[in-house]
């Protein structure tokens, strides 16, 4: 079972329901150890004194904030009497629509549990009532020595808590990105061929199609040097498509992707024109496979339903995909 990383009281009008907060993921970070090169010695870091070099122990150590000429030292009961009850409840003072906040502003997600089974009925029908107003309850409230604004939603029958930047934290894109285009006027016919690559490109949402494919190279990398044999080096990133040639490439893209969702025949004795064509596409997508990276081999294959894609080299998604297309092509002739 997993711990809880802070336990309070969770209000919303008159209402108090006391619960808990819990991680709702896990990081794929591979844990690197510094050692000596040439050796196995590890490599540590200690809290020293500036001053001595002298190494300082934990209980020694305080929280201050340079206020110029001076450190302002904190202690922790000083941090909770400016903030009397702050770090143990979590009062929502108002709900909004989901819609209305921003991608950018979502941090990190938690958990909600109500804390003991006698709090049950009024988290249900929280939780409910959130779901069917598809709505999210603002907040703030301190955990860590740290004030947060989050968001509190309904989500798959549980409640979810994310952490949300405050706006002075979203910086201003086009004060960061030299390179964003102005007004640029755009030919219709190259709109409306990528509006037609994303509409063909479309899919459902399900996060199982995708892996963390360099977490596995790196263990691979790992598995490979421990034996000292060699690994495959990754293939370079693609050509920026040169905007003389984005109408063209738009449109064998699009052949492609619809190449992929076409392939019966139509009629009794013969193929239709429509299966005409999406061969002669097929056939324009297969000779253009040995151009695409990896990722974009790997991507072709999660469309086509190719099984072990994640482990395989892009040799292999070659093979694989070339197979694909030949049994697409037999269905379709």
């Amino acid at each position: 079972m997993a711990r809880a990383v802070w336990s309070g009281v969770l209000t919303f009008g008159l209402v108090s329901l006391p619960v808990q907060l819990y991680t709702a993921t896990d990081s794929h970070t591979i844990r690197f150890r510094q050692l000596q090169r040439g050796t196995s010695d590890r490599v540590r870091n200690k809290r020293v004194n500036e001053r001595t070099g002298e190494e300082v122990p934990l209980d020694d150590i305080v929280k201050g904030v340079d206020a110029g000429d001076v450190y302002v030292i904190l202690e922790p009961e000083e941090l909770e009497d400016i903030a009397p009850g702050r770090s143990r409840e979590l009062e929502i003072t108002g709900f909004v629509d989901l819609a209305d906040v921003e991608p950018v502003y979502f941090d990190r997600t938690y958990y909600l549990g109500p804390k003991g089974e006698q709090h049950q009925k009024v988290y249900a029908v929280l939780e409910k009532a959130l779901e069917d107003a598809n709505k999210a309850g603002v907040a703030t409230f301190v955990m860590r020595n740290r004030e947060y604004l989050v968001a509190v939603k309904a989500e798959s029958g549980i409640l979810s808590l994310h952490t949300l930047h405050w706006a002075d934290e979203i910086r201003d894109p086009r004060a960061e990105i030299d390179d964003l285009p102005g007004r640029v006027k755009l030919a219709d016919r190259e709109l409306k061929m990528a509006e037609q690559l994303i509409d063909s490109l479309s899919m459902e949402w399900d996060p199982q199609d995708f892996h963390d494919t360099f977490h596995d190279k790196v263990q691979e990398l790992v598995a490979a040097k421990t034996k000292g044999e060699s690994v495959e080096k990754a293939e370079q990133p693609a050509e920026a498509t040169n905007v003389v040639d984005l109408m063209a490439v738009l449109r064998a893209s699009v052949d492609r992707a619809e190449s992929k969702k076409h392939g019966t025949s139509q009629g009794k004795g013969g193929t239709s024109k429509k299966a005409a064509t999406t061969r002669r596409a097929r056939r324009q997508a297969q000779a253009s496979l040995d151009s695409l990276t990896k990722s974009q081999l790997y991507a072709m294959a999660a469309e086509a339903g190719v099984k072990g894609r994640s482990a395989m080299s892009r040799e292999e998604l070659l093979r694989a995909l070339s197979r694909a297309g030949t049994r697409g092509h037999a269905q379709a002739s």
